[in-house]
């Protein structure tokens, strides 16, 4: 018996076959380009056939890859009316309200929320899962959230969305490094140079940090670290000898207390937006998520 491709990898064929593009495909679907192109090298695999002709142009489907793209379609289509009744029936008795949100806005913008949502109904149950935004997009695409917010540079293109604000990246370093003692920080290409403290692939803050290095000219080198947590991040910053990306939502309290010093880099500023995600299939948003989403909207 075969092994079935995963909805991911079939969404990821379409929208490769689409756009012609497995990078734009990529940012479609929320993944990075080398884990869309190991899936879709898997699915080649897994099926027998190749799917795709990749050259400096794009990608462009084979015969085989433009049939498995249509019969692929079809699966989607019938998939997300499923996913979109099951989130419907859980949402219809209105007594819970699951999230999903990026580890930035779970930490430091969701409690608000929350608990300006707990003042208005008592008994919403309310459950928030804090994860990368690629994590948080997949939680959304597959039912498992109502409502998500990520903090990548562009939302998923399979799913609605909407602008909830925006937030800054600064560079951080502890009060030892050598770039503390720097009035006037570090050029963009030192920055690129240097291996940072990192969020792992996926995270919204390593995508923005690393496309806006790369757009003025300079990818980044791989990172000295590759730690899954905020606080993990801002420790191993302050005790040790590399510099992080964060946050300034992040970071305040730290930079107050100087624990962390901000280092100004020359001739770049990174904003990244903050956005709310949901199904597209989602013919009504529950009014638990209506709601949230006009608590977001005051709190901004």
């Amino acid at each position: 018996m075969g092994t079935t491709p995963s909805i991911l990898s079939l969404r990821l064929l379409v929208q490769a076959v689409e756009q012609g593009s497995v990078s734009q495909a990529a940012r479609a679907v929320g993944l990075t380009q080398q884990a869309a192109s190991a899936r879709l090298a898997a699915l080649e695999r897994e099926l027998g056939v190749p799917l795709l002709v990749r050259s400096t142009h794009g990608a462009r489907p084979t015969e085989a890859g433009a049939l498995v793209a249509e019969w692929a379609a079809e699966v989607l289509d019938a998939a997300d009316r499923f996913d979109a009744s099951v989130l419907a029936l859980r949402a219809s008795s209105q007594d819970s309200l699951r999230i999903a949100a990026s580890m930035t806005i779970a930490e430091n913008l969701a409690p608000r929320w929350l608990t300006a949502m707990h003042a208005e109904s008592p008994d919403l149950r309310i459950e928030l899962t804090a994860a990368n935004s690629e994590t948080v997009s997949a939680a959304v695409r597959g039912g498992a959230a109502a409502i998500g917010f990520i903090e990548t540079p562009e939302p998923p293109a399979d799913l609605a969305h909407a602008a909830i604000g925006s937030d800054e990246l600064v560079v951080v370093v502890g009060r030892g490094h050598p770039w503390a003692r720097r009035a006037r920080g570090v050029s963009i290409e030192e920055l690129a140079g240097t291996p940072v403290v990192s969020r792992e692939s996926g995270s919204g803050t390593r995508l923005a940090y690393e496309r806006a290095v790369s757009a003025a000219g300079h990818p980044p080198v791989r990172p000295a670290l590759e730690l899954s947590s905020t606080s993990a991040i801002r420790a191993t910053a302050a005790a040790g000898d590399h510099p992080a990306v964060l946050s300034i939502l992040a970071v305040r309290e730290q930079l107050a207390a100087e624990t962390l010093v901000k280092v100004p880099v020359r001739q770049l500023r990174i904003i990244r937006p903050l956005t709310a995600v949901w199904r597209r299939s989602t013919v009504e948003l529950p009014d638990a998520v209506r709601q949230l989403l006009e608590v977001v909207g005051a709190a901004s």
